[in-house]
């Protein structure tokens, strides 16, 4: 924890005096383009892998990068997409996945959560993706061996998800807001992006995210 706190003293003796104007600005409030949704995982830094600055993501995170479908019980997650998207306005959200994610083992041996409850329970929303990679690999049963596949379809499966929330659907039908499905390899630095086309993930280069963004 020390070097927590150190980091603080840094931060407010050496960054801020140098980004003092634009956190000043943002001070009276945020204007965000991008919700972007990712695990829990500490590997994980949306701002350094997306070369972003303080104002710029609108970041949700949950173990699993999960978007639960909407209902009419209310959750934290359905909350900040909906004041993400009616509130804010923001234009695009990303569900990011990760190589060697805890979330998705637990969801490949559900069996093995007995001693953590709530952890299996919030799984079940990756039910989908691990029935759909059952399906296609033609496996009864799931292994380590399927972790990347999983992931994947974990993304696919969750951006479904964000369809059905009202605020969501709304602005897909006005063409407001574009969802993006992404993965990020830890070790590599790759991101894979999902071609709704294609139905494949592909990996991001300059000419790809700007194509993204067209669509």
């Amino acid at each position: 924890m020390d070097h927590v706190i150190s980091g603080v003293a840094k931060f407010q003796k050496e960054v801020y005096p140098g980004k003092k104007a634009a956190f000043q600005k943002l001070a009276n409030g945020q204007n965000p383009e991008v919700l972007f949704i990712t695990c829990s995982d500490s590997r994980i830094d949306p701002n350094l892998v997306t070369q972003t600055e303080p104002g710029e993501l609108f970041i949700c995170r949950n173990a699993g990068n999960i978007v639960p479908p909407h209902s009419n019980q209310t959750g934290g997650m359905t909350a900040s997409i909906e004041f993400a998207v009616a509130a804010l306005g923001v234009t695009h959200i990303v569900v990011c996945g990760h190589t060697d994610c805890g979330a998705m083992k637990g969801a490949l041996k559900p069996e093995g959560l007995a001693s953590l409850p709530h952890v299996k329970e919030w799984l079940g929303h990756c039910r989908a993706a691990t029935e759909v990679v059952k399906e296609r690999s033609g496996c009864s049963e799931l292994t380590h061996d399927h972790l990347e596949d999983v992931t994947k379809e974990n993304v696919v499966q969750q951006i479904q998800h964000l369809r059905t929330h009202p605020a969501v659907a709304a602005k897909i039908a006005n063409k407001q807001v574009t969802l993006h499905g992404w993965v990020y390899n830890i070790g590599s630095g790759e991101v894979l992006c999902y071609n709704g086309e294609s139905g494949e993930f592909e990996v991001m280069d300059q000419s790809h995210a700007e194509a993204q963004l067209t669509r």
